[in-house]
């Protein structure tokens, strides 16, 4: 059901539309569409629709879509019969999806969220189901799949309480798009709380980050730099964001005053932000092929974090120091067995954190200080830091099979 703000929504990005295709020309001038798929933003599809029944699957960012890949996976065994077609919005996570997904399965940038773009998209594909992670609520995709007979869930659902802040504003427009997912399944009790105050009936909880296999890595890269870094500790930030390199830099610095004794590596959460912090942290750079000479190395490059994952002896997951970020998926250093360091503000896996600090295989640093004093004592205790991390791997196993057999036992009603 259309209540009128969502149909005044309508309305209105029916009236933009004709604008859509120089925002995203615009956008691919600064790097955020991909030139050559912009058709696909506005529903014109790059690929054919296989025969049969097709499940649909769309996550927005790398995280979302990373999280899908278990999913897909055991789609593929357990239902071979489906097509299968993932959708998300960034060049990075397309960039992801063409290195990681299995062969036969489609992606696609998703449709902006437009009238003619979503209809073009329905029109082609025919999902028989959607399976939309995290917190996707694009009104025109959803009443339009919905209104066509599509059955939908939004599993591994997260929700801030400024989104539902915002959503509760139109209440009645909020409990038609929560209403129209037949499985609704939060990561955990907050998220689960905000959509039942929306109109929503959450059904067991879920959270797909729980899932996965250790990224992967090139083995003789990973001979090779632990060559050239012989010798020295390996401090991993990984998934940075503004601001957070400074703090950790300083941190390290700090703790590792002996030029020589251990060397940072910097993976920012955004890739093109390197060669800006090369200059700030004076450090050299993976995407310019530079060899991690000095004491800092920003790691630049995409799908290479696996690699750095098991370079590294002790890993600081960012977007934990970064107010309003949330944290990043600390199961991805877990599942290669390294102990993990946090900050204060990694609210977005909050449970999974307090699980892990619970059994002694992370600890959380409120600051530049804190963290200094954590990584110096794991520097200087090899023992701690290998314990730490085979609790964190040893948790992270034991999430796999629990976690992909309620999703699938979710999902199976609403497949074809």
């Amino acid at each position: 059901m259309r209540t009128l703000p969502l149909a005044l929504y309508g309305a209105a990005t029916g009236l933009l539309e004709p604008f859509a295709p120089a925002v995203l020309r615009g956008r691919a001038g600064r790097g955020k569409e991909d030139a050559a798929r912009l058709g696909e933003r506005l529903g014109r599809p790059g690929a054919a629709r296989p025969d049969g029944p097709l499940a649909w699957l769309h996550g927005v960012s790398v995280g979302e879509t990373m999280s899908l890949l278990p999913l897909v996976s055991a789609l593929r065994t357990h239902r071979p019969d489906l097509a299968l077609l993932v959708t998300s919005g960034t060049v990075t996570a397309a960039a992801m999806m063409a290195e990681r997904l299995p062969a036969g399965v489609i992606h696609q940038f998703a449709p902006v969220d437009a009238p003619g773009a979503v209809r073009r998209f329905l029109d082609h594909w025919r999902p028989a189901a959607g399976v939309f992670v995290e917190s996707e609520l694009w009104p025109n995709l959803i009443l339009a799949a919905g209104a066509r007979g599509v059955r939908l869930s939004l599993i591994s659902a997260r929700m801030t309480e400024a989104s539902a802040a915002r959503w509760s504003r139109w209440p009645g427009s909020a409990r038609a798009l929560v209403g129209a997912f037949e499985v609704l399944a939060a990561q955990d009790a907050a998220t689960e709380d905000r959509l039942a105050r929306l109109g929503g009936r959450p059904g067991p909880r879920l959270n797909l980050k729980l899932v996965g296999d250790p990224l992967p890595f090139d083995a003789a890269e990973l001979e090779r730099l632990r060559t050239a870094t012989a010798g020295r500790k390996v401090v991993l930030a990984a998934s940075t964001h503004p601001g957070e390199e400074a703090l950790v830099a300083k941190a390290f610095h700090d703790a590792a005053p002996n030029l020589g004794e251990a060397l940072l590596v910097i993976a920012p959460r955004h890739p093109d932000r390197g060669p800006a912090l090369a200059d700030e942290l004076r450090a050299t750079r993976r995407a310019a092929g530079e060899a991690p000479t000095g004491a800092i190395h920003v790691a630049d490059t995409l799908g290479e974090l696996g690699l750095f994952f098991r370079l590294a002896d002790i890993v600081v997951m960012g977007g934990g120091f970064a107010p309003g970020v949330g944290g990043h998926n600390p199961l991805e250093p877990a599942r290669i067995g390294r102990p993990i360091l946090t900050g204060p503000h990694a609210f977005n896996a909050a449970e999974t954190y307090a699980e892990l600090f619970a059994e002694a295989a992370a600890i959380e640093a409120a600051d530049a200080a804190a963290l200094a004093r954590h990584l110096r004592g794991l520097l200087d205790n090899p023992t701690i830091a290998r314990r730490m991390g085979e609790a964190a791997l040893a948790y992270a196993g034991r999430q796999n099979a629990a976690t992909m057999q309620r999703a699938l036992e979710l999902l199976e009603p609403l497949l074809p």
